[in-house]
């Protein structure tokens, strides 16, 4: 059995006030929050998700594919962009994720297992699967401070052949 470990990160400031944009994260609407500056949904849980996919698979999916789906196609539901980076994989199938997210905001506890759920179908893995943790970040960064939010994913992927 081969194993390969992917790594990913992404990062995005909040709406100005006001915006009517959704707060998307893990594919999961978190109702009564400013959403995320970015071209797409600005999913950074997806985001970071798709980095490390693509890591596995070693073709970058965020900024050439996902740029041309986005601005050229009009596609902004990042899971399709995850759906990308899936198809990178060859003979090699996830089968362990672990996300961890910076914020000060919104406050993700209530969220956890409906982004874990959301995770798990989107992979096609059983929830025990999905690791999912948040920190505040005590202030100590932007993402601390309530400017934005972080993630950082990490893939693990094995392979019989």
């Amino acid at each position: 059995m081969r194993i390969k470990c992917g790594i990913g990160q992404d990062s995005h400031r909040f709406e100005p006030e006001g915006s009517q944009k959704a707060l998307v994260m893990g594919g999961v609407a978190i109702p009564g929050e400013l959403g995320l500056a970015g071209n797409s949904d600005a999913d950074v849980v997806l985001h970071a998700l798709t980095n490390a996919v693509s890591g596995v698979g070693g073709v970058t999916i965020l900024g050439p594919v996902s740029d041309r789906m986005c601005l050229d196609e009009g596609i902004t539901d990042s899971r399709e962009y995850l759906k990308k980076a899936l198809e990178t994989l060859g003979d090699y199938s996830l089968t362990h994720v672990s996300i961890s997210v910076e914020c000060a905001r919104p406050k993700l506890l209530p969220h956890v297992q409906s982004i874990r759920s959301s995770l798990a179908r989107l992979l096609g893995l059983d929830l025990s699967c999905i690791g999912f943790t948040a920190t505040s970040g005590e202030g100590l960064t932007a993402f601390g401070k309530g400017e934005g939010v972080q993630a950082i994913a990490i893939v693990t992927a094995a392979s019989d052949g």
